[in-house]
């Protein structure tokens, strides 16, 4: 590895970007090849570690690698936002060979194989930290790369995709050592027979009990009735720009093609409501009179949708307030979930996962002047309300996680509403931003993880995209096509009883995050106590 090139290393860095992409649903779909994508760059890693050069060419070979990852994984972010797909790319990029930086830094210090489990540690700690800071964007944690193969990480309801994530970087380093031995050390593949079979029993194994389990796995019969609407609405020159019942009929039009007398719920999607009101006078609104009249002709079905609401608050209720002109008040905006029951109660439970720059703007609560920089789309500029805490839903005898959009990457999200009682998860969402691309079919193929770390049964309303139902192996029973006006309606078991993942949520992530944290402020202990005791012996 001492003899590689400055172009050999970027050649490698490229190389492990573009296995890392390739092996990613839908950009490739080449999923094995996710367990030899971090190799190259590991490659390099060693060889700049052995030459004594300086730690930046790692972050730039680092840079140069998720660079590539980014850019071929989510590049179609470009067709809703030119400046968004940007700020993705490259500010997550950026970010990746921080994290990659620091391992290296850390790995320094210790012989062999033990700086390694840093890799581990901090880029385990970097996805966990990535599921809840400002910044949040866990779209290509590598735990996903496993969604449109749940059969393979049936034991995701015992670790969730954290899990995958420690799983594909312990079998790259193995397979790191491996070439190295093998390939720059030429070794004779009989000496390293004991690593080979390491090497294959780490893959083997977790998909031997992954698909035991996933032949052996029974849902108890308990199932429910729904229906799931794709209206396929235009949302750049239709969803905001046409009047509000010509929308809902296009709904109610799918939905009386396919209820029938034992239909429970009707799912329709994000911002199927896409006029904005008050939640407290919605009851008084000429719209909901008109819904309750259609929703008669569907027996004792429950509706749940998407909507954009608006709350009045006397006094300011959190950083997405905004003053009203006259000084009296301040109004939050919501991407809602809206519930009306079989007695045409209604409730709702606001969108807690918000999308960078469309529906958040980051740090706001130490940057107040951010607020100005806000993306306007989909109707709404600067960020919008949350909910305190995960809520759930319940009608028609069933309790179910409410999850719009975003919301269903976020799988210790969903877990925190299945362990207060949700019995299935329902998913709405609006994928027609991204064009027909590789972005819907990824989204909705994260809800398969979702279903397996459960084991929920998942029904899913898109404007459109890919409407589905989900069972509670992860496999996606029925589901429509892209671009498409229809309905689908199947029959979904609950289920309450909890998994390991949905009791304790991303505990792998919490205990990398601790362990190096603990170390790292011994690290830090120790060179405070090294510069007091220079300074120390300065003075005396």
């Amino acid at each position: 590895m001492n003899n590689l090139t400055r172009s050999h290393r970027y050649i490698l860095s490229v190389l492990s970007g573009l296995l890392m992409f390739i092996s990613f649903p839908y950009t490739g779909s080449l999923t094995f090849l996710v367990f030899v994508s971090w190799i190259p760059l590991l490659i390099v890693e060693d060889t700049i570690s052995k030459k004594k050069y300086r730690s930046s060419k790692v972050y730039i070979h680092a840079l140069v690698a998720f660079f590539s990852y980014n850019l071929g994984a989510t590049w179609w972010i470009w067709n809703a936002s030119a400046g968004g797909a940007v700020m993705a790319v490259v500010l997550n990029a950026l970010i990746m060979a921080l994290v990659f930086l620091l391992f290296h830094r850390l790995k320094k210090k210790y012989p062999a194989a033990i700086g390694y489990v840093f890799l581990i540690l901090t880029w385990v700690s970097f996805e966990f930290i990535h599921f809840h800071w400002d910044l949040s964007w866990p779209w290509l944690h590598l735990g996903n790369t496993f969604s449109i193969t749940p059969y393979l990480i049936q034991w995701y309801s015992i670790t969730g995709v954290l899990g995958g994530t420690t799983w594909i970087l312990l079998v790259n380093i193995l397979g790191f050592f491996l070439v190295r031995e093998l390939i720059f050390k030429k070794c004779h593949w009989k000496s390293e027979i004991k690593s080979i079979i390491i090497f294959l029993s780490v893959i083997a194994v977790p998909i031997i009990c992954s698909v035991y389990s996933y032949f052996t796995y029974k849902e108890v019969i308990n199932s429910v009735e729904v229906i799931a609407v794709q209206p396929n609405i235009d949302p750049y020159n239709e969803k905001f720009n046409t009047d509000l019942k010509s929308q809902l009929d296009k709904i109610f039009f799918q939905v009386d093609k396919n209820v029938g007398t034992q239909t429970q719920f009707i799912l329709a999607p994000e911002t199927a409501i896409s006029s904005t009101f008050f939640e407290e006078e919605f009851q008084s609104l000429p719209f909901y009179k008109y819904m309750i009249s259609r929703k008669k002709n569907w027996g004792n079905a429950a509706f749940y949708s998407g909507a954009s609401t608006l709350c009045f608050f006397k006094e300011k209720n959190s950083t997405a307030s905004r003053k009203l002109e006259d000084g009296l008040g301040y109004i939050e905006s919501y991407n809602t979930s809206l519930l009306i029951d079989e007695y045409d109660s209604s409730y709702f439970v606001h969108k807690s996962k918000l999308v960078l720059g469309v529906e958040k703007i980051p740090f706001l609560s130490f940057i107040p002047w951010l607020e100005e920089l806000a993306i306007n789309l989909d109707g709404a500029s600067g960020s919008l309300g949350v909910e305190k805490e995960p809520r759930i839903l319940k009608a028609n005898g069933l309790t179910f996680a409410p999850s719009i959009c975003y919301e269903s990457i976020y799988g210790d999200f969903i877990s925190q509403q299945v362990n207060k009682g949700a019995e299935m998860i329902f998913v709405i969402t609006n994928d027609g931003w991204w064009g027909d691309t590789p972005g819907y079919k990824q989204h909705a193929s994260f809800s398969t993880l979702r279903a397996v770390e459960n084991r929920r049964s998942l029904a899913r309303s898109a404007n459109t995209g890919i409407s589905c139902f989900i069972n509670q192996r992860g496999d996606i029973v029925q589901q429509t096509k892209w671009w498409k006006a229809t309905s689908i309606k199947g029959c979904l078991n609950k289920n309450n009883t909890l998994t390991i993942y949905s009791k304790y949520g991303d505990f792998i992530g919490r205990i990398s995050l601790f362990v190096l944290g603990v170390y790292l402020i011994f690290e830090l202990f120790l060179l405070i106590k090294g510069m007091n005791l220079i300074s120390f012996t300065r003075k005396n």
